[in-house]
């Protein structure tokens, strides 16, 4: 039963105006089980998708997981052309590959440490 908040009459649940002084009654309307499940389908969808373009964003960013790693990559690689460059001029042998891995090994202990430090 719906009771009107004019004259107080008692009316029938679906009645949409009051059987005594005619006021319209405020009624929630009950939404169908599909309507709210497309309403939730939907925000969900706009949820997933700000979430994948936030994270497609930090991925374009970081590497190895260092914000703008790609950049350090690159300047580190810079650095080993011209190192190995400079010590084949000066007629010293240079043994590379352990360079490389200490290198690699570097980058990935500084992402993994700044992923644990960094704020969320």
């Amino acid at each position: 039963m719906v009771y009107c908040s004019e004259c107080g009459t008692k009316n029938e649940e679906a009645a949409e105006t009051c059987v005594k002084c005619g006021a319209k009654l405020n009624v929630p309307k009950e939404k169908s089980l599909e309507k709210r499940i497309e309403e939730g389908a939907e925000e969900f969808g706009k949820r997933a998708e700000e979430w994948g373009e936030s994270f497609g964003k930090r991925a374009e960013e970081e590497c190895f997981g260092l914000p703008h790693g790609g950049t350090i990559f690159g300047l580190i690689i810079g650095i080993i052309i011209i190192v190995v460059g400079l010590t084949s001029l000066a007629g010293i042998d240079l043994e590379i590959w352990p360079l490389l891995i200490i290198i690699f090994g570097v980058l990935i202990l500084g992402g993994a440490i700044y992923t644990l430090t960094r704020k969320r």
